[in-house]
This record gives structure tokens, sequence and C-alpha cells, in this order.
């Protein structure tokens, strides 16, 4: 899997290219963007949000359940971790992403219990709170050399 990104504008809009997809990325106007397109956290949410669905609705057509839709409100902010001995610092605040999950169908209680627990299940949540190695590095300078 490969995604592509490229400045687009003297501001903040942003090309992306994943596949043959293409969509962009801004910043708010309050951040010096167009607020033009979705912010970063914006389009982490999405994948989030849009993993938890697809696995949901994976899981119930496997099992044959009644699933008729699915309606997920995703939120991000940072909060205090629990066990913060000064929390006046700035670097006692963690993410926070908060997901309402509404689940559309004649669907048993236990059913839903067990669909909760599978939407903590999907790839993009698992990633998120997993450890994580980022590597950045500069790409070769094709103009080297002339």
């Amino acid at each position: 899997m490969n995604v592509l990104v490229e400045s687009a504008s003297p501001d903040f809009l942003e090309k992306i290219y994943a596949g043959r997809h293409g969509l962009q990325a801004d910043e708010p106007l309050s951040a010096g963007g167009q607020d033009a397109a979705p912010s970063p956290y914006e389009l982490l949410l999405a994948a989030l949000g849009a993993c938890k669905v697809i696995t949901l609705r994976m899981y119930a057509k496997r099992k044959g359940w009644p699933l008729q839709g699915v309606q997920l409100n995703l939120s991000h902010g940072k909060v205090h971790a629990e066990d913060c001995a000064d929390c006046e610092r700035t670097g006692s605040l963690i993410d926070q992403i908060d997901v309402e999950i509404k689940l559309q169908g004649e669907l048993s209680a236990d059913q839903r219990r067990i669909l909760l627990a599978i939407a903590e299940k999907c790839p993009v949540h698992r990633i998120l709170t997993s450890a994580v190695q980022i590597r950045t590095r500069a790409a070769p300078d094709e103009t080297a050399g002339r």
C-alpha cells in the first residue's frame, strides 16, 4: 500500500493520491488554510470510522445478522491523562478519540454487545492503539551531480 501526498497550493491545500483515488487535505482558516478539504485530523477520524463500519458490516454479514446500517460519530481532543500528577503541565495532555456507534436493524442485545466489541478490533483501531514506528527520510535528490 502506498499513498503519495504533495503540495498543491502556496497555502496548505495538499493533493493526496491513494492508489487510483485522489483527494485533498487542508487546514482550517484559523490555522492559515483555506478550509477547502478535510484537515489531517478529520482524515484520521474518517479512516478510523470507515474501518470500524466496514468491519462491523463484514462481521454481521458473515454471521447473517440483520444489521441494516451503521452510523458513527467521531471526535478528537486533548484530555488530561488519568494518572496525571502534574496536570498543569502541557505535556500531561493525551489524545483522545471518542466514537459513538449507532447500530440500525433488528439486533438482539447480545448481538449489539458483540458488535460493539468487534468495532474495537478493526485494523485501523489496532494500529492507533499499538506501538507504531514512523520512519521519515529524505528522498534521493534527482538534481545531485548536475
